[in-house]
C-alpha cells in the first residue's frame, strides 16, 4: 500500500509553480510604452526562425512599433516588466483578410500556455477590429493548428486565402520557399487555415432577427415531435 505525500508530489508542485507564472503575466494590447520592448522582440522572432527552420517574416523595429502604436499588436508582459510574448496583426486584400502573425514566447515563459493566452486575445481583437475579415494562418506547427482548430479555424487550399503578393514576399525567408514558388502559391509543405465570420453567424444574434425565429420555430417543432 502506497502513501502519497507532500514530498511525493514533484509534479503538483511544478504546476502549482507553472500556475502561479501563468496568473503573473499580462497579455495586453500593445501600445506607445511597450515600444522599448521592440528590439527584444525583434530578436526573439529571429531566433524563433532559426529554431523552426522555417520563415517567420522579419520585421524592423520600426515595423513592430508602427503596430503598437496603431494598436494592432498584443504584448505579454510578466510582473516583473520581463517581456514574455507578443503577435501583430495584418491586413492584406484591402483589409478583407486578416494575419495575425509572429506569435512568439520567449524562452522564460515556454511550456506554461502563454501562446494560447496570446493566440486567443490576438484573435479576439482582430475580431474586434476587423469584424467582417477572413483570418487565416499557414502553418507547419501541430501547436499552432491545434490552437487555431479550437478558435474555429478549418483547413483551406492556399487559394482559398489572400492573393496578396506582399503576403507571400514574407514566405521568402523559408527553407520551403522553392517548394511553393514551383507549385506557383498553390501549396508548399504549410498547412492553410481559414476563419470565415460567415461560417460563424450566431443565430440569436439581434443582428439577425431572422434566423433567431427560424431557431424558435425549429425548436418548437422538435418539441412537438417529441410529445
Amino acid at each position: 500500500m502506497s502513501h502519497i505525500g507532500a514530498h511525493d508530489t514533484p509534479f503538483s508542485d511544478e504546476m502549482e509553480e507553472q500556475m502561479k507564472v501563468m496568473t503573473n503575466i499580462n497579455v495586453v494590447v500593445a501600445d506607445e510604452s511597450h515600444i522599448r520592448y521592440a528590439d527584444e522582440i525583434c530578436e526573439e522572432i529571429l531566433i524563433s526562425a532559426r529554431e523552426r527552420g522555417t520563415g517567420i517574416a522579419r520585421r524592423t523595429p520600426e515595423y513592430i512599433s508602427e503596430k503598437m502604436m496603431a494598436g494592432k499588436a498584443i504584448i505579454a508582459i510578466s510582473e516583473d516588466g520581463r517581456f514574455a510574448g507578443f503577435s501583430y496583426i495584418e491586413t492584406w486584400g484591402g483589409k478583407e483578410y486578416v494575419a495575425n502573425s509572429g506569435l512568439i514566447v520567449a524562452h522564460a515563459f515556454r511550456g506554461i500556455g502563454l501562446a494560447m493566452r496570446i493566440k486567443r486575445k490576438i484573435f479576439e481583437h482582430s475580431r474586434t477590429l476587423f469584424p467582417n475579415a477572413k483570418i487565416f494562418s499557414i502553418t507547419t506547427g501541430a501547436a499552432v493548428m491545434k490552437m487555431n482548430y479550437e478558435l474555429g479555424f478549418r483547413p483551406v487550399t492556399f487559394a482559398a486565402l489572400t492573393d496578396d503578393p506582399e503576403f507571400w514576399k514574407g514566405c521568402q525567408g523559408c527553407r520551403n520557399y522553392g517548394i511553393l514558388e514551383a507549385n506557383e502559391h498553390r501549396m508548399c509543405l504549410c498547412t492553410g487555415l481559414l476563419y470565415d465570420p460567415a461560417e460563424h453567424i450566431e443565430i440569436s444574434s439581434p443582428a439577425h432577427p431572422e434566423l433567431a425565429n427560424l431557431k424558435d420555430g425549429e425548436q418548437r417543432n422538435q418539441n412537438e415531435n417529441k410529445q
